[in-house]
């Protein structure tokens, strides 16, 4: 009852000052709080009872967790699977699989998907749902949607009218002010075999979600230092991302230690190979799509009951990069599959720009508008890659995360896994850092070998 008062309050303190560039009108704004959650999910679960209704997510914090820490034990380890989905059954779930899902079925025998209990886990702090209560009406895009204001704090288009909306709120999405993390990436070739391609150090800020700056232009900001392989120790990289692409666009600098010098790095965007996975994702492919829109026209397909990698803290946290990566694909006995709706968005490649991907399908959980799953296809209308984000929920925040993401190759037969730090402290929320801290001349002093 209180998380739906705070809803209506904040929702009411808008529409009475009626600001003229609405983004939805009152009346739909009015949907927050009632049948819709306060970031424009549906209150209500499925006809079935698969998916059940929204009580405020998960913000009980199990006695085991430790204050301060960055490993979240699994608050549903007692359950067991309902049922399991593999390619002698696939048929029958058909429409609850993403293409990729059943491209993966297809291709490898012994794939499988374990499906438990659904739980609408993803939570957030009051302010976040006050403000994006205001930003229902006075957010807006620009530059044919590839830039946004009139929102701070708070989810631009909880109500989206397009599909530059929709992403928008995967963009922005939030996860907390400020983290760090040792995290791990890691590649598994067509043999099988595994392959460590980058350690490192991650700082991660959104200026956009920090009330006390009103005014910031920047909604994230990246900042790694890398410790290995042993290749690549001393490497250091900076990413700076605006809510306005037009003027702006991204800022990336790179440090080497061979060179000894900072140098500003344009090509770390779109469909650059990332070395963070080795080159087997492009640099879009962070967070299942990240950075500027102006290489695609997305389209806003509508929702769909899928499922997905949800709750998977027994992946992200008590797993063993040696027990998770298997030949072909991760071990299914450690990913926690659940049934929930998405918002489905189509990107198609811009006549005259250049990806290799020409078209693009994301999955945005309408609970936390995350990206939870991507299909990419090459030029030739061929599915290439298909991407799983795996949601783990700090419940202490409360903030959703599912920066854990996954890409497989299904041409080459491989797959990378990005943002892994179960072995290494996990997620860790701290306090934003110093201007100098993010000063591009700050990553010759950081990058020592």
């Amino acid at each position: 009852m209180q998380f739906r008062k705070a809803l209506m309050a904040g929702a009411a303190a808008v529409l009475c000052c009626g600001v003229g560039h609405a983004s939805v009108s009152s009346e739909d704004a009015h949907k927050l709080g009632t049948t819709l959650t306060g970031v424009g999910a549906e209150m209500d679960g499925s006809s079935d009872g698969a998916i059940p209704a929204y009580t405020g997510g998960l913000t009980t914090v199990p006695a085991s967790f430790k204050a301060g820490s960055g490993i979240r034990p699994n608050p549903f380890a007692n359950e067991k699977p309902l049922f399991s989905i593999d390619a002698k059954n696939m048929d029958k779930y058909a429409g609850n699989l993403t293409e990729g899902t059943r491209a993966l079925m297809k291709k490898y025998p012994g794939y499988h998907i374990d499906i438990y209990p659904t739980h609408r886990t993803a939570a957030f702090p009051k302010f976040v749902v006050e403000n994006t209560a205001k930003c229902a009406i006075e957010a807006k895009t620009a530059a044919n949607g590839r830039s946004m204001s009139g929102c701070h704090a708070g989810f631009p288009f909880p109500l989206p009218q397009s599909g530059f909306e929709a992403m928008w709120n995967h963009l922005v999405r939030f996860n907390g002010v400020a983290y760090a993390a040792r995290y791990r990436n890691y590649n598994v070739d067509a043999s099988g075999g595994v392959a460590l391609t980058t350690e490192g150090d991650a700082s991660e800020e959104y200026p956009y979600w920090d009330v006390s700056r009103p005014d910031a232009d920047v909604y994230w900001q990246q900042r790694l230092l890398y410790t290995g392989p042993a290749r690549r120790a001393g490497e250091a990289l900076l990413i700076v991302d605006p809510l306005n692409y037009e003027d702006k666009g991204r800022h990336a600098w790179q440090y080497l230690p061979g060179q000894r010098r900072v140098k500003v790095a344009p090509d770390l965007a779109f469909d650059t190979p990332n070395p963070g996975s080795g080159g087997a994702s492009t640099f879009d492919d962070v967070f299942l799509f990240n950075g500027s829109m102006d290489r695609y026209d997305f389209k806003l397909v509508g929702k769909k009951e899928i499922f997905i990698p949800y709750n998977a803290y027994k992946m992200a946290y008590d797993t063993k990069a040696q027990d998770l990566l298997k030949p072909n694909f991760i071990n299914p006995d450690d990913v926690r599959w659940e049934r929930h709706r998405v918002w489905v968005v189509e990107a198609t490649l811009v006549p005259g720009k250049r990806h290799i991907y020409s078209k693009r399908t994301f999955y945005l959980d309408e609970d936390s508008w995350a990206a939870v799953a991507s299909d990419a296809y090459d030029a030739r209308g061929q599915l290439f890659r298909t991407g799983f984000a795996y949601v783990t929920p700090s419940y202490e925040v409360p903030a959703p995360i599912a920066d854990l993401h996954g890409i497989y190759d299904l041409i080459a037969g491989s797959y990378s896994l990005t943002g892994f730090t179960g072995e290494t402290g996990g997620y860790r929320y701290t306090k934003p850092m110093t201007e100098r801290d993010w000063a591009p001349s700050s990553l010759a002093g950081s990058g020592i070998r």
